[in-house]
């Protein structure tokens, strides 16, 4: 069966991936002039394609996993399965993703994870008690698959994140083909490159650096819930099993190198997000069958939580996104007095704000925050006619835009041109 589709790759002994459903595909949109149809029925999704031996390999291995981990979600699943499949392509990518995998406490599942990946990936590297200096000399045009456990230990504090300054350091740089560190060695003192581009999984209490989070797939782990059962991981009984299917995994990856590294495939998401997860959405394509749908499915809710909960980090751009709150509750105001924004942001009980400091977030703390949006307080005048220090809204809506695009629409100056 052929597949009109230009992107469409095929390799000997495997099938064509079929063209899949994308969020604006150009293809898929409806005519300009079309008519509008009232109380039309929703289209019926298509089925999904015949599943095909790649496709049928990774449910393998999905299931595998599931019975060792409760994942936090289907989605979640999926892309631990993905990105598994993925360490075996390593040399068609040009960005290495990592894998988060954190959780609030103990006992939610992450060693566990750590321990079924190690048996599954390519040529797993444990950095445990590692040095920077060897896994520098152990990634090579075949990079290994980098597990770092209790990374919370690492980055945890600034003491220790100081200590692992050059570990956090490899892990940034190794996010992306071509980037090198220089350290000389010998006798001599040779200045020698490196390479640092690797895939790696890191897992830990809490969240990761946020150089570390931007450049990962996040697999937040939850405690087994009552009725929830795994099966045990025994090492003399479960290893061999593992080992078969990462043999078999690596064998039907290896022959689409090449197809692999020439895919560019539609993607739900953009900018580095698109990086991270996109050697993900290619092994779903080689696969077919269902996995190029879940795969973008997984992909754009994920990345969606990622940054809802990014939004609500007081650090990050939650004080946007709330600012956005308060002009949306006050009617879209054209501006609003510090004092008046303020008092709105410490009345909301669910964000930080009332307990900022000892009473509360200040105008001074608040202009510092804002400054980095290049946001500045002025003489505003308010809705009574009067004038005073304060925000105007025209002045959020680019950072709005680029930084809490998920919360509440902002409703865009009438006379502004329309964003790309």
């Amino acid at each position: 069966m052929q597949h009109e589709n230009p992107k469409s790759y095929s390799t000997p002994g495997t099938a064509a991936w079929p063209p899949v459903s994308v969020p604006g595909n150009p293809d898929q949109r409806e005519p300009e002039n079309a008519a509008p149809v009232d109380n039309a029925e929703p289209p019926e999704a298509a089925p999904d394609p015949e599943p095909t031996p790649g496709s049928a390999l990774l449910d393998e291995l999905r299931a595998r996993i599931s019975k060792f981990v409760i994942l936090p979600s289907p989605e979640a699943l999926d892309a631990v399965t993905l990105w598994v499949a993925a360490t075996h392509l390593q040399p068609a990518w040009q960005h290495a993703p990592r894998l988060a995998v954190v959780g609030s406490a103990k006992r939610c599942g992450k060693s566990r994870l750590l321990d079924v990946l190690t048996e599954t990936v390519h040529e797993p590297m444990l950095t445990i008690n590692t040095t920077p200096a060897a896994v520098f000399r152990s990634i090579t045009e075949e990079p290994p698959t980098l597990l770092v456990d209790e990374a919370d230990t690492i980055f945890g504090t600034p003491k220790q994140a100081e200590k692992n300054e050059e570990m956090r350091g490899l892990l940034n740089a190794g996010h992306q083909r071509n980037r090198y560190v220089t350290r000389v060695v010998g006798n001599d003192h040779t200045p020698h490159r490196f390479a640092t581009f690797a895939m790696a999984a890191l897992a830990g209490i809490g969240d990761l650096p946020d150089t570390i989070m931007d450049r990962s797939v996040v697999i937040r782990m939850r405690r087994r819930a009552e009725g929830e059962t795994v099966k045990p991981f025994r090492s003399r009984r479960d290893i061999p099993a593992l080992h078969a299917l990462r043999d078999r995994i690596a064998a039907w990856a290896r022959p689409l190198l090449e197809a692999a590294a020439d895919l560019e495939p539609e993607m739900p998401v953009e900018d580095r997000a698109a990086d991270t997860w996109e050697p993900l959405i290619v092994v779903a394509d080689l696969a077919a069958g269902p996995w190029p749908r879940r795969a973008r499915e997984a992909c754009a809710g994920m990345v969606a939580a990622e940054i809802e909960a990014e939004e609500d980090q007081p650090g990050e751009a939650r004080i946007l996104a709330d600012i956005r709150r308060v002009f949306v509750a006050q009617r879209e105001v054209d501006s609003l007095s510090t004092d008046e924004l303020l008092h709105h942001l410490r009345q909301n009980t669910e964000s930080p704000w009332a307990e900022w400091g000892r009473n509360g977030l200040t105008a001074r703390e608040l202009a510092t925050m804002l400054r980095r949006y290049d946001i500045k307080p002025g003489n505003v005048r308010l809705a009574d006619g009067t004038q005073r220090k304060g925000y105007m809204r025209n002045k959020f809506l680019d950072a709005w835009r680029r930084y809490c695009p998920s919360v509440h629409s902002v409703n865009a100056d009438p006379a502004a041109p329309a964003s790309g």
